[in-house]
């Protein structure tokens, strides 16, 4: 069980990834440190720098962390919800917790990939990933990878929670208002409505994704490192709000597009397996062990 969940995620995270969440990545990446930009003027950049092939820098690291953060994801946020559910918590704050316990557990996992994948996207032209790492190690050693590691924890941490919760809650209000029954089973349709309303909702958290940039392309410019609430107040004093939610139109795309598939597919993809095994057991036909008489 704990196997097929994780290939699952796994599968999930990589298709994700390759498909509309790398360009969301480098997108908002891109934003998140270049801060005077507009939303369409960070888009043109990248592509005048490296064309389509631009919005997927960095895809490489970014599959590592999708082949590992998936499957580490819905085995922990699966087994905390289950476990609520058990006790009679509800579906909503299960999902909450459920969703900030695997978000958390995901940053052991993604700490150095992100890393990687910022400076390749921020980095100099030309720029390898060999080189990256090697520049790292010999400066700052193993944990030159986790920087801005306290920001990553604060983001998957809510991140996961507001995903999971906000889709839940939007599920409750989807069934109640379309079938009076907020526990009803909720047509595809619906599940893809209630996944858009959750990532979307999720973003409030967008000044930790900014923070978490800005430590990181500090790090790999070699600029003076700042703890989270420095970066924070960093930026808010330079760039006010704003600037603190520098890119959120990317971010809620990406998000949008990882809830669909780490929350909603994931459910879809588990009732899909439930009918499965069911149908089978219920078209059976009956044998009979009586002998058929026959005329003649």
């Amino acid at each position: 069980m704990l196997s097929s969940k994780f290939i699952d995620g796994t599968a999930l995270q990589i298709v994700a990834s390759l498909t509309l969440g790398q360009p969301f990545e480098v997108w908002k990446t891109r934003m998140g440190r270049h801060r005077t930009e507009s939303t369409l003027e960070s888009f043109g950049q990248i592509y005048r720098s490296g064309g389509l092939g631009g919005f997927w820098k960095g895809v490489g690291p970014k599959l590592f962390e999708s082949a590992t953060k998936g499957g580490v994801l819905l085995v922990a946020k699966d087994a905390v919800q289950e476990s609520l559910r058990k006790v009679g918590v509800s579906q909503t704050t299960s999902g909450f917790i459920g969703g900030a316990v695997g978000g958390v557990a995901q940053t052991a996992v993604i700490g150095p990939s992100t890393f990687l994948g910022t400076a390749m996207v921020l980095g100099k032209q030309g720029c390898t990933i060999s080189s990256i790492m090697a520049k790292t190690w010999s400066e700052k050693g193993f944990f030159g990878f986790y920087q801005g590691g306290s920001a990553i924890a604060l983001r998957q941490a809510s991140n996961w929670a507001s995903r999971q919760g906000f889709t839940e809650a939007a599920r409750s209000r989807i069934a109640q208002a379309a079938h009076g029954d907020a526990r009803a089973k909720l047509s595809t349709r619906e599940e893809v409505a209630a996944g858009v309303l959750g990532g979307a909702l999720s973003c409030w958290n967008h000044p930790f994704e900014v923070a978490r940039i800005e430590m990181q392309a500090r790090a790999i410019m070699g600029e003076q490192q700042l703890s989270t609430l420095q970066v924070i107040r960093h930026i808010n004093a330079e760039h006010g709000v704003r600037g603190l939610f520098q890119g959120l139109l990317p971010r809620m795309g990406l998000n949008i597009w990882l809830t669909l598939f780490m929350v909603s597919g994931v459910k879809l993809l588990k009732e899909a397996r439930e009918a499965d095994f069911t149908i089978p057991l219920v078209t059976r036909p009956r044998l009979s062990l009586r002998p058929t008489l026959t005329s003649g």
